[in-house]
């Protein structure tokens, strides 16, 4: 197939933007081939008549564009029009073609979500990284994040989701909807009012405490506890687990009593800021202080999904369509994490 004279002008340009090497890096780290084969046996095929249908490899990478730079889909196909680093990446010619359409995309998500398709990508590519080496299953981090729904009431029945619910941590409500702009640790700002009436949603994670990769995913509610899916977030071959002090007393919990896991929970931050100088106080700080460095790793993939992918509120309507995207968006965020890694590996098998 003929370059275009833009794709030569194109890739002549001396300096890449960081949507550029960002997309190479994606090209080159996502295993293609595996996700192709686990959406291949759903996929519609052309029969003669009709519009013809967009090549499946092609909607995989317009829907991994989409996940990657938080678009809708009308913007999805904006972008493509707009900026030759995504067409590139998707394999549009715009000289030959027109690109895939937002109603298009918008199928393509539906056949994802009908047949539970992004849990089998996320698990695909785990698999992948397991491949590599870069699960050791020795130990687990849990944590949650409260993603925000949207306040607005623009829709037939005129409400708000109802499957999504506030959240209190301690004596502050973690707000759903955002007052102003500010964002703290990555996480959503944090506003001692009285609750409103929005709600959100919950992304409960069990990460590799060597790695930092996620290796279980469960959506809920914004207002279910954190330690009440502790013990299914772990994936069974770890003799060590790690959370933050809102897991206090999980290994109390009937579900856990006879798991061959030991716990270890940060402690509560006044009794922590209560410990003396003593010998045994300083050597209970520096215990905390290890804990709160593995626990650390557990940010990373939050930091991915809500500032890189910008996925600070949920998109769609109810739990199960939201849930299937985070496995999508936690998918990548391994991949991402992962990247330094395998494109050493890469290009040491390659010299």
């Amino acid at each position: 197939m003929q370059t275009s004279f833009s794709e030569l002008e194109y890739a002549a340009k001396k300096r890449q933007t960081r949507r550029d090497r960002f997309l190479a890096d994606i090209e080159a780290i996502t295993p293609w081939g595996s996700l192709v084969q686990v959406i291949a046996p759903h996929y519609p095929r052309n029969h003669g008549a009709g519009r013809p249908v967009v090549g499946l490899e092609r909607m995989l990478r317009m829907y991994v564009a989409q996940q990657c730079f938080g678009l809708s889909d009308e913007a999805a196909e904006d972008a493509i029009y707009d900026s030759q680093a995504i067409r590139r990446f998707v394999g549009i010619d715009l000289n030959r073609e027109a690109a895939p359409d937002a109603t298009t995309l918008l199928k393509f998500r539906h056949l994802l979500d009908a047949h539970q398709l992004t849990a089998s990508i996320f698990s695909a590519i785990n698999a992948h990284l397991a491949e590599k080496g870069l699960f050791l299953r020795e130990g687990t981090i849990v944590d949650a994040t409260l993603i925000a729904a949207p306040p607005s009431t623009k829709n037939k029945a005129g409400k708000r989701d109802p499957e999504m619910y506030q959240s209190q941590k301690g004596n502050q409500w973690h707000f759903v909807r955002f007052a102003h702009s500010a964002v703290r640790n990555h996480r959503l700002c944090r506003c001692p009012a009285k609750p409103t009436a929005s709600g959100g949603m919950k992304a409960h994670i069990g990460v590799d405490a060597n790695s930092g990769l996620v290796h279980t995913l469960i959506g809920t509610a914004g207002n279910v506890h954190d330690i009440t899916q502790a013990q299914a977030l772990l994936h069974g071959d770890e003799t060590d687990a790690f959370g933050d002090a809102g897991y206090q007393g999980v290994e109390k919990r009937e579900e856990n009593l006879e798991l061959p896991v030991t716990w270890h929970i940060a402690m509560r931050p006044s009794k922590r800021k209560a410990l003396d100088k003593s010998a045994v106080g300083e050597l209970m700080e520096r215990l905390e202080h290890t804990k709160a460095s593995i626990r650390a790793k557990v940010e990373h993939p939050f930091h991915v999904v809500k500032n890189l992918f910008r996925h600070r509120k949920a998109r769609y309507k109810g739990l199960a369509k939201n849930t299937a995207q985070l496995f999508t968006l936690f998918g990548f965020a391994n991949l991402v994490l992962a990247r330094r890694w395998l494109l050493g590996v890469d290009r040491q098998v390659a010299s």
